[in-house]
């Protein structure tokens, strides 16, 4: 039996290969130039700057307009769109599956290695990021550009503070994760991909309210997670 903070061997071993066998699509964002990859069946897709520069950014107007469709997320269950892994700054990776570890984070994912110098026990609370799918799906406007957002998970999940404020446990494939209230903003970067009205609509008071710019959680439970998976509130 497993209990919050542990997990067996096997299964772990078992998740770990899983996500070894899995094909990301890995994206370079500008301006670091292509790479060649690392293996035959890993498909790099990337971004080059005339590409995403071309696409205009939505006004805070037309960004507002979608407020509806984003408050009629689901509150209790929701789907976990997308997996992204930062293997390095300014690099994503497509996954179908990914293992979540106590001490890791997002195996793989580069979060440890953070730009202060802090030692990984001194900043879990930062260790996954979530961002509701609908609000990546209205500012990217495209499903390739989500990977931009700096995200590991897309959930189509209520995220305000109302429905999932710090301390909710949420269960996601074999791993628990807890919603912490360390604060998710919109940055420079952001508003580099997606227009400064975009990092001003999540800064907003309703963005914070509603967490449009998303969540930090930490790991309470390793395991597998695979997109399609169904994050489900636990209840107290």
């Amino acid at each position: 039996m497993l209990v919050i903070g542990e997990v067996s061997e096997r299964p772990k071993e078992h998740a770990w290969k899983a996500c070894m066998g899995s094909h990301p699509s890995r994206v370079r964002i500008p301006p670091s130039p292509p790479q060649t990859s690392g293996g035959p069946n890993v498909r790099l897709a990337f971004l080059q700057k005339s590409e995403h520069e071309s696409l205009k950014h939505l006004t805070r107007q037309e960004l507002e307009a979608g407020l509806d469709h984003i408050r009629a997320s689901p509150s209790d269950e929701g789907r976990l769109e997308m997996l992204v892994r930062r293997p390095r700054t300014d690099e994503r990776e497509v996954l179908d599956v990914a293992v979540l570890d106590l001490e890791a984070g997002l195996v793989g994912d580069s979060w440890r290695d953070n730009k202060y110098g802090l030692e990984p026990s001194e900043h879990r609370e930062t260790q996954i990021t979530l961002m509701n799918s609908r609000t990546a799906a209205l500012i990217a406007q495209t499903r390739e550009r989500w990977p931009l957002a700096g995200d590991q998970m897309f959930i189509d999940l209520d995220l305000c503070d109302d429905n999932l404020p710090p301390g909710t446990r949420l269960q996601l494939g074999d791993a628990v994760i807890e919603v912490t209230a360390s604060p998710h903003t919109g940055c420079q970067k952001f508003s580099a991909r997606f227009g400064a009205d975009a990092t001003r609509f999540v800064n907003s008071k309703l963005g914070r309210e509603l967490n449009l710019r998303g969540v930090n959680a930490k790991v309470l439970q390793a395991g597998s997670v695979r997109v399609g998976d169904i994050a489900k509130k636990l209840r107290p």
